[in-house]
């Protein structure tokens, strides 16, 4: 799957989108919105608003982020190589989770390329010491595209082997489609954000309802 480096027209929302997705990997897919709709807004254009999330949502130490953000800046081909690695794994995740919520097995290809990805990075990571335990490390300077893919699909690959796959919800808001993992206890979550989507929804059939009346 291949894609264009997108050339940013305004500012991205990148570093300040909402993380609702209950999983790294959800947070990730939801950088995008609106998909399918003409309001459609791609939040990671360039290599920088990647590394911008990748500080915002804890994938890498601030100092890691800030440094992948002026390196794929200056080095053209690092960032057109990151960019198009991140939006390639994004569509296969998101792919995944859309079919889990609404029911259906995930597409084969997808889950294949999700778990090559973790298979790649895994080979650039170390095990280091982590709150009384082991984690997988990677080193942005040395492996600046498995430091943020690393991450992400391990995030994926532990969701699909350990979680409550019935709890894989989509935003039902309008011209939303964000993905989640619903932790309510009777898994009656419906929206990413029940103050935007929520809301939303609810203005709509007051609005409805005066107008019937």
């Amino acid at each position: 799957m291949l894609f264009m480096v997108i050339l940013a027209t305004s500012s991205s929302s990148a570093a300040t989108l909402t993380l609702v997705g209950g999983e790294l990997a959800f947070d990730f897919a939801n950088t995008s919105s609106g998909r399918g709709w003409p309001t459609f807004v791609e939040h990671l254009r360039v290599a920088a608003d990647l590394a911008d999330w990748a500080g915002h949502a804890r994938v890498l130490p601030p100092e890691d982020a800030q440094w992948l953000k002026t390196e794929s800046t200056q080095d053209a081909v690092l960032g057109e190589s990151l960019l198009c690695a991140a939006l390639a794994l994004r569509e296969d995740i998101f792919a995944i989770g859309g079919e889990l919520a609404a029911g259906r097995s995930p597409p084969e290809p997808s889950l294949d390329r999700v778990r090559a990805v973790h298979a790649q990075c895994l080979v650039k990571a170390r095990l280091a010491p982590f709150e009384g335990r082991f984690a997988w490390n990677w080193s942005t300077r040395s492996d600046p595209i498995e430091s943020v893919l690393g991450p992400i699909s391990l995030s994926a690959m532990t969701t699909l082997m350990q979680a409550d796959l019935t709890r894989v919800k989509q935003c039902q808001g309008e011209k939303c489609g964000w993905l989640f993992l619903d932790l309510t206890k009777n898994k009656s979550r419906r929206w990413c954000e029940m103050e935007v989507c929520g809301n939303r929804a609810k203005q709509k059939r007051h609005a409805r309802k005066a107008r019937e009346s």
